[in-house]
């Protein structure tokens, strides 16, 4: 058994990458004159948002879903999610023939529940603790826990993101990543940091929703009393305890955006680069628009759109 502060390697990573080669996406990553022009860099999107499930959420699961036993496949699985996850996790398990139910927020986004359901999940709305009644209905139904956020094998999937990024740009100077529970930025930067060290990775973290910020202050992974956001894809209401070790170990820098700037690079996205993320797929962007960042001019900088589960009517109310 490994302890839970040890970090996932790049072995791991690329083991990872093997076993979810034949199954996703290896994304594009494009290069944007109007955001480098903005942002006096030679900016670049990594568009997770193309992937299986629209988000980069499938990777991980994938992994996670390949190491069970038979045994734990016979059972079924439950997790946690406010909607990207729970998608990945239901179009993952149902294609390998096993049950997955997804505990949600009674406040979840409709379209992502209506998602989950259509791949095959089954979902159970709350207004209780999610993780509580999650893990009751693990206990209750004998079903296996794949954490959204707080597992190696989740990790070790997000950081194929990272390798890809380094492989399609082996000069890149800095990545900038999302991050709710800590899933994706924990394996981006592992892989980015142990291929390249020179490379700056920097986390977002929406301002209503600073649970990662907040347990690096305090040197220990804390839980939220609330979260307060329009990016749902990034309101984790705790951070995970080996994402706050790979945040401790490979992140440089870790800043907040607030909800209006999300907005403002969700509507730059789709004008300049003709992409359509979620809000949550767009924090990485408005770090890099806020000026905020010290990045040096003309730095290759590749902001990471981490998904684009967005129904049309939410967006006619972004825009």
């Amino acid at each position: 058994m490994t302890d839970s502060t040890e970090l996932v390697s790049l072995a791991e990573i690329a083991a990872a990458r093997s076993v979810i080669a034949s199954r996703l996406r290896w994304t594009p990553v494009m290069s944007s004159h109007a955001l480098g022009e903005r942002t006096n860099t030679d900016a670049w999107l990594k568009l997770e948002l193309f992937q299986k499930t629209g988000s980069f959420k499938a990777r991980g699961v994938l992994n996670a879903l390949a190491g069970l036993s038979a045994a734990e496949r016979a059972r079924g699985v439950v997790s946690i999610s406010a909607g990207n996850h729970a998608q990945a996790l239901a179009w993952g398990a149902t294609s390998l023939g096993i049950r997955s139910t997804i505990v949600m927020p009674a406040t979840a986004v409709q379209s992502k529940v209506d998602a989950t359901r259509s791949y095959g999940g089954e979902v159970l709305l709350t207004s209780e603790d999610l993780l509580a009644t999650c893990l009751q209905v693990q206990h209750e139904r004998s079903l296996t826990l794949v954490h959204p956020f707080d597992d190696r094998h989740i990790i070790a999937g997000a950081g194929t993101v990272g390798a890809e990024i380094v492989d399609d740009l082996p000069d890149v100077d800095v990545v900038i990543v999302g991050c709710g529970g800590g899933g994706l930025l924990s394996g981006v930067a592992a892989a980015v940091k142990q291929h390249k060290p020179s490379a700056r990775v920097i986390g977002v973290e929406p301002r209503g929703a600073n649970g990662m910020i907040q347990s690096l202050a305090a040197g220990h992974a804390v839980k939220l009393a609330s979260v307060s956001t329009i990016a749902d894809g990034l309101a984790a209401p705790f951070a995970g305890v080996r994402n706050l070790a790979h945040v401790q170990a490979f992140v440089d820098e870790m800043v907040e955006v607030d909800d209006d700037e999300i907005l403002d690079a969700l509507r730059f996205l789709i004008a300049r680069a003709k992409v359509v993320a979620e809000p949550a797929g767009a924090a990485s962007t408005a770090a890099l628009l806020s000026g905020r960042l010290q990045i040096s001019p003309n730095a290759r900088v590749v902001a990471v759109v981490s998904g684009g589960n967005v129904s049309l009517d939410r967006l006619r109310t972004f825009l």
